[in-house]
């Protein structure tokens, strides 16, 4: 394993509405709008199924759209990306939103319950987003993309493997990780050969963003 020293924790930006959301990220009216409707989507189906904790809802702007959003300026080319386990849709569905406008741009949602994968497709349907709802174990299909990445999907060592199909056809990984990442490393260097670099988040001090340009045969 090679692990790149941590950058020094930076200044967190303050995000608690559309407009600030706006401000960091540079996001249109049209994005906006369509992230008020994916919250709007949130809140009815979060009553008929566990999709993201109730009260993470009063900070979408923060915990869920801001999280999420951060990962597009460490890959400003990248037009194809695979969310894998992406639960609710994050971070894809609110990449999904920032790339509508790009030519080319498509996320890949990757999800292994069947009720998600409604949920994702009546969000994507709705809102007509540049995004494929794949019901299917992230192992099991090996998409060329430009990015793979996750967020609360499952521990380092069994989110190489899940990834590893994606980096073996070039993609690089951005996974959302948090406090414990450390503790995830190391324990994935019993198992994988790997290259990453550890990015501080920009939403969260306990947050950290973990990026994988390589990764060899599990030992």
């Amino acid at each position: 394993m090679s692990v790149a020293a941590p950058q020094p924790d930076p200044v967190l930006p303050v995000v608690t509405d559309a407009a600030s959301f706006a401000a960091v990220t540079g996001a249109d009216a049209q994005a906006l709008a369509d992230l008020e409707q994916y919250r709007s989507y949130l809140v009815d189906w979060n009553q008929r199924m566990n999709l993201v904790g109730p009260a993470t809802l009063d900070i979408f702007w923060s915990r869920h759209a801001w999280d999420s959003a951060q990962i597009l300026p460490l890959a400003p080319e990248a037009l194809t990306w695979a969310d894998l386990g992406t639960g609710a849709g994050l971070p894809g569905i609110v990449l999904a939103i920032l790339g509508k406008s790009r030519p080319g741009f498509h996320v890949h949602l990757v999800e292994s319950m069947a009720k998600r994968c409604r949920f994702l497709t009546e969000v994507v349907d709705g809102l007509a987003l540049p995004a494929t709802v794949h019901n299917s174990r992230a192992e099991d299909l090996s998409l060329a993309v430009d990015i793979v990445t996750a967020r609360a999907c499952a521990p380092l060592s069994r989110l190489l493997g899940y990834s590893r199909p994606y980096l073996q056809r070039g993609a690089v990984a951005l996974f959302l990780k948090g406090q414990d990442v450390a503790a995830e490393l190391d324990d994935a260097a019993k198992s994988w050969d790997f290259e990453a670099e550890v990015l501080p988040s920009l939403s969260d001090v306990r947050g950290q963003i973990v990026r994988v340009r390589r990764l060899g045969r599990g030992r």
